[in-house]
């Protein structure tokens, strides 16, 4: 298969919107059969994704609104990383400000796209294992309820739209996978 830049060569790029962590852009792209293109692109930081897996067999979820679902989700704990940040590094600090853990053992799970059709984001997912307190304040946006779920219920709670969070979805199902290896 041909590479994306053996198959568009680029035409033009514009800003719609420049933000303090997002940007907006439309970019032209010349496609091998002659043809113009113009995709709409979001640029978002690189993200992390963690399973926090207590010794009992439970993970910590987190409860938190979303705007944009206009609904409580539960989730996995996530955030962006910050310019120049380790993956590792993002992961240990959400998990501190989201469920005051932190972890012995981060084990990466994958690398993906979110949406790589629209967007730039890149997550990476790790299990986090040999957990121990340790709190950071949470972002300031931020009013999290962290619950405790067995990992036995998870692919019930997944199949019956209780977790509907993609990130969360793939990251849990990758942990899942992993753990029964073991």
């Amino acid at each position: 298969m041909a590479s994306m830049s053996e198959r568009t060569a680029p035409a033009g790029s514009r800003w719609i919107y420049r933000g303090e962590f997002i940007n907006l852009r439309e970019d032209t792209v010349l496609l091998e059969d002659g043809e113009s293109h113009t995709s709409t692109i979001v640029e978002y930081p690189s993200s992390v994704c963690v399973v926090p897996l207590l010794a009992d067999g439970t993970v910590m979820l987190v409860r938190q609104f979303r705007k944009p679902a206009e609904e409580f989700l539960l989730e996995a704990p996530a955030g962006k990383m910050e310019p120049g940040e380790k993956p590792e590094a993002a992961a240990l600090r959400e998990m501190q400000e989201e469920v005051g853990h932190t972890a012995g053992q981060l084990e990466p799970l994958a690398t993906f796209y979110t949406e790589p059709a629209l967007c730039t984001q890149r997550m990476h997912v790790f299990l986090a294992r040999d957990l121990t307190p340790a709190r950071l304040s949470a972002d300031e946006d931020e009013f999290i309820d962290v619950r405790r779920v067995s990992m036995d219920r998870v692919a019930g709670l997944i199949a019956d739209g209780s977790i509907r969070d993609a990130k969360s979805i793939s990251a849990l199902l990758l942990a899942m996978r992993v753990m029964g290896d073991n």
